[in-house]
C-alpha cells in the first residue's frame, strides 16, 4: 500500500499539448526547466567533452600505432594483440563499478578526477614503455578510465542541462568519441607512437584544469541531501539572474518521493516494473556495438588494404563528414526526437555495412574492379557519418534519461558493462569472421542494424522535451 500511495504522488498525467506531474511539480513547460545557454553550462559541456574525446582517442590509438610499436619494441603479433585488446578488460572493470562509484562519490567531484588520473597515468606509461608489460599496464589504465567515462559523461550532462538543450548538448559531447577516433587515425599516420601518446594526454590535461571550474550535478546533490550546494550549483548553471525556484522545487519533490522507495539494489532492476527500462538499456548497448563499429575502428588499416585504398587517403575521406554529421545531429535530435533520429541513423549504418559487404562481393567475383575501392570507401564513410549523426550518442542519452536516480547507478553499470562486453566480442571475433568471409562479416553487421531498427520502433520510448523527473515518473512502473 505504501508503494501505491507513493506511486500516485509520482503519476504523470497527460494534458492537451503537454505533460505535467500531478504532485504539484509546477509548470515544467516554461521557465527554468527550459532555460538558455549560460557560460557555466557551456564550460561544463566542454570539460565533459574533453573526457569523451580522450576516451575516443584511446580507442583509436592502437591502429595507427601498431607498426611503430612492433618495430621499436620488438613485439610479436600476439603480444601486440594483447596490448590492443587489454583496453576492453580495463573498460569492463570501469563499467562494472562506474554507476555505484558515481552514486557514492559524485559525478564530477570525484569520479571525473579518478578517470582523468587513470587517463594520464596510462598515456605516460605508454610513452615511457620499453617493453610489453608497461605498455599493457598503460593500456589497461586507459581502458579503465574510458569505462568510467562512458557512464559518467552522459549522466552528468543529462543532470545539468535544461530539457530543451539536453539532447543537443549531450549528443555533441558524446559524438566526440567517434570524432577523436578519426583524429587519432589522422595524426597517427604522420607521427610516431610515442608522440601520439603525448597528444592523447592533451584533452586529459584540459579536463584536469577544467574540473576546478564546473559545478557538481545538482540532482546528485539533491539526492544526498546537500540542499544549499544543490541550489547554488543549479543557479550557476541556469544563470545568476534566472529564477530557479520552480525547477529546484520539481527536483527536490521528485527526489524526496523517489527516495521513499527502498535503497538501490542491483537485483531490484530485474523486477517486472523495471523490465522494460532494462530491456531498452541493454538492447541499445547491444545495438550500438553489434552494428560493427569496432570492426571498422580497430581494423581500419586492414579494411583499406583489402580495398586497395591508401590508409592516409582513407582516414582523411572518412573523417571529413564527421564534423558536419555531429553538428547536424545536435540540431535534429531536439527537432525530431531521439527515437526517430536513432531509427534513421541505424538504417544508415545498415546501408554502410551493405555497401562495404557488396564491395567485397564484387572484389571476390572480379567484377567492376575499378570501382570497388570507391564503393568500399563509400560504405565506410556512410557508416561513420551515420554513427556520428546519432548511433554513437543517442543510446547513451536515452540510458541517462530513463532510469530513476535511485536506480541509475546499478542500471548504468549493467548497461555500460554490456556495452564493453559486446565491444570485446566484436573485436575478438572480427578477424575470424573476415577470414571466413569479408562480405559476410559486414552483411551480418548490417543485419544486426536492421533488427535494431525493429527493436527501436517497438520498444524504445521518446524522451524529447521532458524533464528527467517527468520521463522517469512516466516510464517507471512503480505505480502498478
Amino acid at each position: 500500500m505504501e508503494d501505491e500511495e507513493l506511486a500516485k504522488s509520482l503519476l504523470v498525467t497527460q494534458q492537451p499539448g503537454n505533460i505535467r506531474i500531478s504532485n504539484g511539480f509546477g509548470s515544467n513547460d516554461t521557465g527554468a526547466s527550459a532555460s538558455g545557454v549560460t557560460t557555466v553550462l557551456l564550460l561544463s559541456a566542454f570539460v565533459t567533452a574533453c573526457s569523451a574525446f580522450a576516451g575516443g582517442f584511446v580507442a583509436g590509438y592502437s591502429a595507427p600505432a601498431e607498426s611503430g610499436i612492433i618495430d621499436d619494441l620488438g613485439l610479436s603479433v600476439a603480444e601486440y594483440s594483447v596490448f590492443g585488446s587489454i583496453m576492453t578488460i580495463g573498460g569492463m572493470i570501469g563499467a562494472v563499478i562506474s554507476g555505484k562509484l558515481a552514486d557514492i562519490i559524485g559525478r564530477k567531484n570525484q569520479t571525473m578526477w579518478i578517470l582523468d588520473i587513470f587517463y594520464i597515468m596510462g598515456w605516460l606509461a605508454i610513452y615511457f614503455a620499453k617493453g610489453a608489460w608497461l605498455l599493457d599496464l598503460g593500456r589497461l589504465s586507459l581502458g579503465f578510465g574510458f569505462g568510467l567515462t562512458c557512464y559518467v559523461v552522459p549522466t552528468y550532462l543529462s543532470e545539468i542541462t535544461p530539457k530543451n538543450l539536453r539532447g543537443g548538448i549531450t549528443s555533441v559531447c558524446m559524438a566526440m568519441m567517434p570524432l577523436s577516433v578519426s583524429v587519432a587515425y589522422l595524426i597517427g599516420s604522420v607521427i610516431n607512437w610515442r608522440a601520439l601518446a603525448l597528444i592523447g594526454a592533451i584533452p586529459c590535461l584540459l579536463l584536469l584544469f577544467g574540473l576546478f571550474f564546473i559545478p557538481e550535478s545538482p540532482r546528485w546533490l539533491a539526492k544526498i541531501g546537500r540542499e544549499k550546494e544543490f541550489e547554488a550549483a543549479l543557479q550557476r548553471l541556469r544563470g545568476k539572474n534566472v529564477n530557479i525556484s520552480d525547477e529546484a522545487a520539481d527536483i527536490k519533490d521528485y527526489t524526496e518521493n523517489i527516495q521513499k522507495i527502498p535503497e538501490d539494489k542491483i537485483l531490484d532492476l530485474f523486477q517486472q516494473k523495471y523490465a522494460h527500462l532494462l530491456i531498452v538499456g541493454i538492447g541499445l548497448m547491444v545495438l550500438q556495438q553489434f552494428g560493427g563499429l569496432n570492426g571498422y575502428a580497430y581494423y581500419m588499416n586492414e579494411i583499406f588494404e583489402l580495398a586497395g585504398v591508401p590508409s592516409i587517403t582513407g582516414f582523411i575521406v572518412v573523417s571529413i563528414p564527421q564534423i558536419p554529421a555531429i553538428t547536424l545531429g545536435s540540431i535534429l535530435i531536439e527537432k525530431f526526437g531521439r527515437r526517430t533520429l536513432l531509427m534513421v541513423t541505424v538504417t544508415g549504418e545498415c546501408l554502410g555495412c551493405f555497401l562495404t559487404g557488396l564491395s567485397f562481393v564484387l572484389q571476390n567475383l572480379n567484377w567492376w574492379m575499378e570501382a570497388t575501392p570507391a564503393l568500399m570507401l563509400s560504405g565506410i564513410v556512410v557508416f561513420e557519418a551515420f554513427y556520428s549523426l546519432g548511433v554513437g550518442s543517442i543510446p547513451w542519452i536515452i540510458i541517462s534519461e530513463i532510469f530513476p536516480i535511485t536506480k541509475k547507478g546499478s542500471a548504468g553499470s549493467i548497461c555500460n558493462a554490456v556495452n564493453w562486453f559486446c565491444n570485446w566480442l566484436v573485436s575478438f571475433t572480427f578477424n575470424f569472421l573476415v577470414e571466413w568471409s569479408p562480405a559476410g562479416t559486414f552483411f551480418i553487421y548490417g543485419s544486426m542494424s536492421f533488427l535494431g531498427v525493429l527493436f527501436i520502433a517497438k520498444l524504445v520510448p521518446e524522451t524529447k522535451g521532458r524533464t528527467l523527473e517527468e520521463i522517469q515518473a512516466s516510464l517507471t512502473h512503480i505505480l502498478q
